[in-house]
């Protein structure tokens, strides 16, 4: 099981890996706008597959968030943390009294430093942790050392639920008794009436508090995915109120041209008048102009009559 850290190779900036690792980082309040940002950039860039995955991507809850945070800012203690569940699964595996006690009074100790590491971080971040997401965080880790899959899945850094561990940590007592062979059981009395009621209260409360766990889990999934919803919701108010801007605005420019054509329209009827106007004074112009050529005519013709009358 090795520890993933945000693959930068191969793909540069395009590297879907690295901007998934990049998103699961991202506070789950920036999740769902940053989610979409990415993916329209991919589909904008034509990866379309790039896009589904990105788009794909679930927002985390603070724990789960948390947790991931912790393992990008801590390689180092991420990895020790990772061979510590190792070693603990192996003593219980070999029903090694010695090491489980020692590796779990560490366990114990490790768990609470992380969990501390993962509060500072997201306050860092800006998001106080309550004592409910403190407590799954603490959950999530405890799941990571007691079973390999949980591990498995912190390890991609990329958790959007916490995990939840075992009822119980592996039990050396049980795996002994699972791999001894069975002897003859003694005759014994059966249990009296009162152990039985208390196992069966025991095994009550035990249900109870799987349900317990397993409905916060999914009230959180739930009031994750309605905050989603929210944020996709107020997304489009504000996409829509956008458009309706753009299209006041286009109105009002259509307004204002017919107002201004309007008035060209109305500035147009005196200038068509004045041109009308002088169009009939030009003709009146021009037929004076023609009466006066033919008076000077006629008057230049007499004269030269009257000029050759007097010289004969």
């Amino acid at each position: 099981m090795e520890l993933k850290g945000p693959r930068r190779g191969g793909g540069g900036e395009h590297d879907v890996e690295a901007v998934l690792d990049e998103l699961y980082t991202t506070p789950p309040a920036h999740f769902v706008p940053l989610r979409e940002e990415l993916a329209a950039a991919a589909r904008t860039a034509g990866r379309a597959e790039d896009a589904r995955r990105i788009h794909a991507a679930r927002r985390p809850t603070l724990a789960a968030w948390a947790a991931n945070l912790l393992l990008r800012s801590q390689p180092r203690e991420s990895r020790q943390f990772l061979e510590l569940g190792r070693a603990l699964r192996e003593a219980h595996r070999t029903l090694d009294p010695g090491a489980i006690k020692d590796l779990s009074a560490q366990r114990r100790r490790v768990v609470t430093a992380l969990s501390r590491q993962a509060v500072q971080l997201a306050l860092d971040a800006g998001h106080r942790l309550s004592d409910t997401v403190r407590h799954e965080v603490e959950s999530t880790l405890n799941a990571v050392l007691a079973d390999p899959d949980a591990a498995d899945r912190w390890t991609t850094g990329r958790l959007h639920s916490a995990l939840t561990p075992p009822a119980a940590f592996p039990s050396g007592t049980a795996q002994a008794a699972a791999t001894r062979p069975k002897a003859a059981r003694p005759t014994t009395a059966p249990p009296s009436p009162r152990a039985q009621r208390t196992d069966e209260l025991a095994e009550r409360r035990r249900a109870r508090e799987e349900k317990l766990t397993q409905a916060r889990r999914a009230a959180e999934e739930a009031a994750g995915r309605l905050r989603d919803q929210r944020t996709e919701h107020a997304a489009a108010e504000t996409s829509l109120e956008r458009a309706r801007d753009r299209q006041n605005r286009a109105e009002q420019r259509v307004v204002d041209a017919e107002q201004q054509l309007e008035q060209a329209r109305e500035a147009l009827k005196p200038a068509v008048r004045e041109q009308r106007q002088a169009e009939k004074q030009l003709r009146a112009s021009a037929e004076a102009l023609a009466r006066a050529e033919r008076e000077a005519r006629e008057t230049a013709r007499e004269a030269q009559r009257l000029g050759r009358g007097q010289r004969s």
